[in-house]
């Protein structure tokens, strides 16, 4: 048996580490394509790319281990097949089950194994990911900049522009700034302009902007106001055929802000429950407080049972007023009515922002522990499958393990994007895709236990064979007839 178990473990982790690292190598040039206009010119050393590169894998680890594993337990137990070698061991008295017991448990070892890198060093690389784009943006501020939307990540200034080129893509066209947009005042300043150059020297804490033919636009604070010709002068106009502003952007790479540390990505299992417990509360005070008030603009004070004698009155809450309290209590009930739907309305949109934001760190909490048991539950997809298809190598494997990924992918982020709008439970949300292939799992196991095939084609078309054939032979005696 030893023997045995050193030869499916052999048949195993040649063709797993080989697509491991296949498969983490696409993976990481994916990312890096995303990111390499970001990085490419800038003048960045080899270390600091080859540390970019590092962050990168480690982040991927998590989502290339289970592929490796779908597609290995396919090629593996698929070439035992092909070659007959899967039907000696059943020849000797030994079960599919028994068989794969030393994949089973190095299933459960490399679940273990993702659960740590999704614990431990996943946080841990998204933080130095970020950290180290953050620098880029404030080496390169231009990179931070968006074409056609509103950028905010200036703190104090949101920029748009239409177009953003040159050779380091630091001259904007059709600028648009509204700037004291951190500051509790109402005179927010407007700056409009045909272009715009941005310019930064190396190591400064300012990002400075040269605007060309523009205008700007400037609110009049209240106390400088003249409230008698208010609704004609509500504010200055200049025009400028240059102006240079300079912005501070130190804040741009503040990874260690609270804000920023608060991304899920970044958080532990422990921390993501450690937030959602500290989001639970503030969120239940929420509902209490607009339900009391509510009860308030409903009439209700208390919430104990009406002793009030209602044998007097009239069961038709009208009937007991003459016309003109009808009237009354009529337009009353329509304006209160009103009144709460509009509140209801409102209370809704902030209702479901909140729930969202909650949902968001449950939902992550309950995917990192879905997709560590991934690990086990692709390879009794992949361990049966293989043996049933009989077709080892690389090409037919590969197809059949990224479709099956691609499913157990689509249905994850489907109950991500559920459990976020509070249409499903966070849990069913996180654990949905183990949820629906796990029982595919175990039909497949069953069906290779059984030496069957995925379906077994001649249980639907022997019925239809055999009507055909009653019907045929009936046609042929009445034309003997």
């Amino acid at each position: 048996m030893k023997i045995l178990n050193r030869y499916i473990l052999k048949s195993f982790l040649v063709p797993f580490l080989a697509t491991f690292f296949i498969i983490l190598f696409v993976l990481v040039m994916q990312v890096l394509w995303l990111q390499f206009d970001k990085i490419a010119g800038k003048g960045i050393g080899v270390g600091h790319i080859m540390q970019f590169l590092g962050y990168i894998a480690q982040m991927q680890i998590p989502l290339a281990l289970p592929i490796a594993i779908l597609l290995s337990s396919i090629m593996a137990l698929g070439s035992l097949a092909e070659n007959y070698e899967f039907a000696a061991v059943k020849s000797a008295g030994i079960s599919l089950q028994r068989f794969i017991r030393p994949l089973v448990i190095l299933m459960v070892l490399l679940s273990g194994l993702n659960f740590l890198f999704l614990n431990y060093a996943f946080p841990r690389a998204a933080f130095k990911f970020k950290n180290m784009l953050s620098d880029l943006k404030k080496t390169e501020p231009a990179l931070a900049l968006i074409p056609g939307t509103f950028n905010d990540e200036i703190p104090g200034y949101s920029i748009k522009f239409d177009e953003k080129y040159g050779k380091n893509d630091n001259l904007l066209k059709n600028v648009l700034i509204y700037t004291d947009l951190d500051q509790n005042q109402p005179n927010v300043k407007i700056i409009t302009a045909e272009t715009g150059e941005i310019t930064t020297e190396k190591g400064s804490k300012y990002m400075t902007l040269i605007l060309k033919n523009g205008n700007r636009y400037e609110e009049l604070p209240e106390k400088k106001r003249d409230y008698k010709n208010g609704a004609t002068l509500p504010g200055t106009k200049t025009t400028f055929t240059e102006a240079l502003i300079n912005i501070d952007i130190e804040d741009m790479s503040n990874v260690d802000s609270k804000d920023y540390k608060q991304d899920r990505e970044m958080l532990s299992l422990k921390q993501l429950n450690y937030y959602s417990d500290s989001l639970k509360v503030p969120y239940d005070d929420y509902i209490a407080s607009k339900a009391k008030i509510f009860l308030v603009r409903a009439g209700i004070k208390s919430k104990d049972k009406d002793t009030t004698d209602f044998s007097k009155i009239n069961e038709n809450i009208l009937e007991n007023f003459d016309d003109e309290g009808k009237g009354q209590v009529l337009n009353n009930a329509v304006e209160l009515s009103k009144n709460t739907l509009d509140d209801i309305e409102g209370f809704n949109s902030v209702l479901k922002n909140k729930r969202k934001f909650l949902n968001v760190y449950d939902t992550e909490y309950h995917r990192r522990l879905a997709f560590s048991f991934a690990c086990l539950v692709l390879f009794f997809i992949g361990a049966p499958l293989g043996s049933i298809i009989r077709k080892g190598g690389f090409g037919f494997p590969m197809i059949m393990a990224i479709l099956i990924f691609v499913i157990y992918f689509f249905i994850s982020t489907l109950g991500r994007n559920m459990a976020w709008a509070s249409t499903v439970t966070a849990p069913l949300g996180g654990w949905m895709a183990t949820i629906i292939l796990l029982p595919f799992g175990i039909f497949l196991m069953i069906r290779a236990t059984k030496e069957k095939g995925i379906i077994n084609l001649d249980t639907f078309l022997n019925p239809i064979t055999k009507f055909f054939k009653n019907l045929f032979n009936n046609k042929d005696k009445k034309v003997i007839k």
